[in-house]
């Protein structure tokens, strides 16, 4: 099994958009997202920020996991050559899915990896639900609610997730590790 996320979001996002028969010009009414990047994400032409699939999949009434996910055997193990990575428009942030999928679930377990320099207080998000994540290599700037913690290895923390907020790693010259729960599921 390829470890990689190959699936055609755009042609999911497209189909479901089709299927609750929404047009492009209503789905970017619904979202705030302009028609130009809805047609470019349908197309694959661009690969959308989460806050973007956020929006989309409230706009379709779906948990974003519904993009994201496969036709897979319903396992409870996920070995570590198996794990979904779950590609965003930022590279300097790597999802892998701790659980064999999202269908059903009320909780998310990812391990996150924060590479390089991230992009710097942009993209702060809040969404319904709570995060809760531990550190388990290098550094990592949460910014929560106009506030900056500086974690390290072996720190915690936990939030309320519909403040505005955003993980940042805090040394661009070595990565950040880090398990983080949040329900309900975000991707």
């Amino acid at each position: 099994m390829d470890n990689d996320m190959n699936i055609d979001v755009g042609e999911k996002i497209r189909n479901l958009r089709k299927i609750k028969k929404l047009s492009i010009a209503t789905l970017s009414e619904n979202t705030g997202l302009s028609i130009g990047l809805i047609s470019q994400i349908e197309r694959n032409k661009v690969v959308p920020s989460i806050k973007a699939m956020w929006k989309i999949a409230k706009g379709l009434d779906v948990n974003i996991g519904y993009f994201f996910e496969e036709d897979t055997d319903k396992d409870v193990i996920v070995r570590k050559s198996d794990r979904k990575k779950i590609q965003t428009n930022d590279a300097t942030k790597i999802y892998e899915l701790l659980m064999p999928d999202l269908v059903d679930k009320n909780l998310e377990l990812l391990l996150i990896t924060l590479k390089g320099e991230t992009k710097k207080n942009k993209g702060l998000v809040n969404h319904e639900g709570e995060e809760c994540g531990y550190i388990i290599k290098g550094k990592m700037k949460l910014i929560f609610d106009a506030k900056e913690y500086i974690l390290e290895e072996g720190d915690s923390f936990y939030f309320k997730s519909n403040v505005n907020h955003v993980y940042e790693n805090y040394n661009k010259d070595e990565e950040c590790v880090l398990i983080c729960a949040m329900t309900p599921p975000s991707f």
